[in-house]
């Protein structure tokens, strides 16, 4: 009988062997006399130094392949008895105090909106939505957004096709709703806007807005002016400071950037830009048929992050999304 002949005789007496093995004891002695450290399988390797060279090839050849095949066997009958070195469960203490119940809430943004949505609507707003994803006529055209804008280009938008993008802003919810509505109209429109930022402590590619809008017979920029004035009061405490900054939009004349006042724990003052406002353009009361001459209007957008960031000091705005429990917990 030659050597890989008795390989041969050595796998068929294992897998006899193998087949008798019904429990997780006797399925582990299998495995130690075959497949162990010191097993045939292993005893069959080591005498492959001692074959003639021209045995040699086929003799491990056929080691490799029985090793193979006996491991594949072990596998198997080990999945349906189940292996020795299964840990035990330890049985359950019943009169141990129990573990509360990890109870969620909503998440710092939706707590803030929610918040900004009832605060607003004690002054006679109502909350709107929106799609977020738009046609180029309510995100640019109507808003008086002209074709050669920088505001346009490809490269600061996300653009699904040659008219179909994700909104940049919350303002397509004022046209829509001027669209389908007569005045009076006063609404918020909370939402999230998409731009191509680079991620950093203060900016991010997806965030949220809250947009509001006022259309009615002799609406001026003092009633803007007070509202936000009142809203922020309302939100960060009676004690806050607010300013207008002449600005530019192409959707307002005339325009202004809201800045509040924030005091720090060392004795420092920052003005920070909440968002832009101004009264509506004419051309975007023509856009969506409301007459400019018997109608004026005013509107605003406000970035909810940074309302959260000053308001709950925190750094940076990608913990807002990181999803980490231990910072969302805190609210």
């Amino acid at each position: 009988m030659s050597l890989v002949d008795g390989l041969q005789d050595m796998k068929v007496k294992a897998l006899e062997e193998l087949s008798r093995a019904d429990t997780p004891e006797t399925l582990e002695q299998w495995r130690i006399a075959y497949l162990g450290s010191k097993g045939a399988v292993k005893n069959a390797m080591a005498q492959l130094k001692d074959i003639p060279r021209e045995e040699k090839g086929a003799y491990g050849k056929t080691a490799n392949i029985i090793k193979g095949e006996l491991t594949k066997a072990f596998s198997n009958a080990q999945a349906k008895i189940g292996s020795q070195g299964k840990a035990k469960v330890p049985a359950q203490d019943v009169t141990l105090p129990g573990k509360p119940p990890q109870v969620g809430h909503g998440h710092i943004i939706t707590q803030t909106i929610n918040e900004l949505c009832d605060i607003f609507g004690r002054m006679g707003f109502e909350a709107v939505y929106g799609p977020e994803v738009e046609d180029e006529q309510h995100n640019f055209v109507d808003l008086n957004i002209p074709p050669e804008h920088p505001a346009r280009d490809a490269l600061e938008n996300f653009y699904i096709d040659g008219d179909t993008m994700l909104r940049s802003q919350t303002s397509t919810v004022q046209i829509r709703i001027m669209e389908n509505s007569e005045p009076p109209i006063r609404v918020v429109a909370p939402g999230r806007v998409y731009r191509p930022d680079t991620v950093d402590a203060t900016h991010s590619f997806m965030f949220y807005q809250i947009e509001g809008l006022y259309v009615d017979e002799g609406v001026t920029m003092a009633d803007l002016r007070t509202c936000v004035d009142q809203f922020c009061k309302a939100y960060f405490g009676d004690e806050v400071q607010t300013r207008f900054r002449p600005s530019f939009f192409p959707f307002t004349e005339p325009s202004a950037e809201v800045d509040v006042l924030f005091h720090y724990d060392d004795g420092s003052t920052r003005w920070i830009e909440l968002g832009g406002c101004g009264m509506v353009d004419p051309n975007v009361l023509t856009a969506v048929n409301i007459d400019p001459e018997k109608y004026t209007g005013w509107a605003f957008g406000l970035g909810i992050e940074r309302m959260v960031m000053r308001k709950h000091n925190v750094p940076d705005i990608r913990m807002l999304y990181e999803s980490d429990v231990r910072f969302l917990k805190q609210f």
